[in-house]
């Protein structure tokens, strides 16, 4: 049975260059995402948050394989952020960010695998997750660049984004800052994680 990875089958979302912002456009895709709040390393929601839709997600995977014979890789692990004021992010003060998590799902993957999926992970655990819900993203124009490094020093190319690309453009905020985490924090070390940091734009 071939097994299906998403980073490959949709390259171009998942290879921009390193510290280089690139446009794209981002077509609609289907996630499974939680909603949260606060700083994500002193919130427990945002670690419960994870756990579910992890859960959810290789519940799904499981039940694709055997009811329609067909494999794929879990995507990995997004973000969407958001705050009052963007300079936050820049600044780092975790605590005042708003955030979606997600993880994509392929397009054969259905509502009842997703409701099949919730019920199983559900059963799993204590607690429950009031936003947990599946739907459609249509994202669009973005611009993105990876970082190689700790989340927390992210700051200095998100001020570039910021002052200067995207001002040089002529273009605005369209939606939450967007990342795509490629690495896992507990296995890799910070100074070698890989993250996407994808804002989409609009022109002013």
């Amino acid at each position: 049975m071939e097994k299906i990875d998403l980073k490959k089958s949709l390259r171009a979302l998942f290879n921009p260059p390193k510290g280089k912002f690139v446009e794209i456009i981002v077509p609609e895709l289907s996630f499974v995402k939680v909603d949260g709040a606060g700083d994500p390393n002193t919130t427990e929601a945002f670690q419960a948050a994870v756990q579910w839709l992890y859960g959810v997600s290789y519940a799904m995977k499981f039940a694709a394989k055997a009811q329609l014979g067909r494999d794929y890789v879990v995507p990995p692990l997004e973000g969407l952020w958001w705050s009052d004021d963007p300079g936050t992010f820049v600044r780092r003060e975790k605590d005042r960010w708003q955030w979606t998590l997600m993880i994509m799902v392929p397009d054969f993957v259905n509502r009842e695998m997703f409701d099949k999926a919730v019920e199983k992970t559900d059963a799993k655990r204590d607690d429950k997750h009031p936003t947990l819900r599946f739907e459609p993203y249509d994202e669009g124009r973005v611009l993105q660049a990876l970082h190689v490094g700790s989340y927390d020093d992210e700051g200095p190319l998100l001020k570039h984004l910021h002052g200067e690309v995207m001002p040089a453009l002529g273009v605005d905020f369209n939606g939450p800052h967007h990342e795509i985490y490629l690495g896992d924090p507990r296995k890799t070390e910070a100074a070698k994680l890989k993250t996407i940091l994808r804002q989409p734009i609009r022109k002013l």
